[in-house]
């Protein structure tokens, strides 16, 4: 007697995935009944993924089964996308309405608006005109009116009245220099002991000592009318720089001139010769020379005392670059030896 095997097929537990996905189809087998037999089924298209099924022994069931009641299932209604933005989420704030723009141009408007304020501008200052020439009966711009006062004519005819002077002024009396200010004012002078009407005499390098003036620097020497130009430039300088001017040397004997003429041969002048025999020339300390500011302001104001520095001792000049020489011009033309 054959024995007829009957097999049970039982299925293996569903995944989340599948079970999900059955829902989805039920639910669109559900709608698409609800609305009849017309469309096509909302299900999406395409090989639904289902869990490997396992097939494995087990007991007898029978071949066809009483069908499971049917479950019902409250329809869930789709979730609908709130337009809520994420900043009003985080920061409570209200979205504001998107600003309408006007159809007007830029420019249209611009002069719309100054129009109404140029009209309201004009209402408000022509009113009182308006009002005050409506209560007088005459033009508010009128400005004939008739002068008060003394015209041109009358002021310049005019004698004047002086007025007349106070009996405390009259009765002051007058009031007289003593001689000692004409002392103190002597006492001033840079060279006090220095007499400008002296007469010069003596011979280059041998000049009388009543034709020479010592400096405000011991040692040194000028011809009187040098020495007192020197010392106001001196005195000018010392205003300025608050310190006075630093000499290397003024007046020379012939010896000097000598010496001078054994160490430098060349550059220095023949014994005989020089200006500073003469008392008419100086020769500035390098402290001088070598700060630009001190030199430019020599270069500017020293010509106003009649001091110069001679153009055959500037760079260019035909001569030895002597930027320390300075000479009296006045002195030196009367000797008719200037060559600036």
């Amino acid at each position: 007697m054959e024995s007829t095997a009957v097999t049970s097929l039982q299925p293996a537990p569903m995944t989340r995935r599948a079970r999900r996905e059955a829902e989805q189809q039920a639910q669109a087998l559900r709608a698409q009944g609800s609305r009849g037999p017309a469309t096509r089924s909302a299900v999406p298209h395409g090989p639904v993924n289902r869990a490997p099924m396992a097939y494995a022994p087990g007991p007898l069931v029978p071949a066809n089964p009483a069908p499971a009641a049917p479950v019902t299932r409250t329809p869930v209604a789709p979730a609908t996308r709130s337009n809520t933005s994420f900043d009003h989420l985080v920061t409570g704030s209200i979205p504001r309405p998107a600003r309408t723009t006007s159809s007007v141009p830029a420019g249209q408007r611009f002069i719309s608006r100054a129009t109404v304020i140029g009209t309201l501008a004009a209402a408000t200052i022509a009113a009182p005109f308006v009002q005050g020439a409506a209560q007088s009966g005459e033009s508010p711009f009128d400005v004939e009116a008739p002068h008060t006062g003394p015209n041109v004519l009358d002021l310049v005819t005019q004698p004047a009245e002086r007025p007349e002077a106070s009996g405390a002024v009259v009765r002051a009396e007058a009031i007289t220099r003593p001689e000692s200010a004409a002392s103190r004012t002597l006492d001033r002078s840079p060279l006090p002991e220095c007499d400008v009407n002296a007469p010069v005499e003596g011979t280059n390098g041998a000049l009388a000592d009543h034709s020479l003036c010592e400096l405000w620097q011991p040692g040194e020497y000028l011809r009187p009318d040098a020495a007192m130009s020197l010392s106001a430039l001196n005195e000018a300088f010392r205003a300025s720089f608050g310190r006075e001017m630093c000499l290397v040397a003024s007046y020379r004997s012939l010896g000097a001139q000598y010496d001078i003429k054994a160490a430098r041969g060349y550059f220095a002048a023949s014994p005989g010769t020089s200006m500073h025999g003469w008392g008419l020339a100086i020769d500035l300390c390098s402290k001088e020379t070598g700060d630009s500011e001190v030199y430019s302001w020599l270069w500017a104001n020293a010509p106003s005392y009649g001091w110069q520095n001679p153009a055959w001792a500037q760079l260019g000049g035909g001569g030895a670059y002597e930027p320390w020489h300075w000479e009296f011009v006045s002195g030196v033309i009367e000797k008719g030896e200037w060559r600036g």
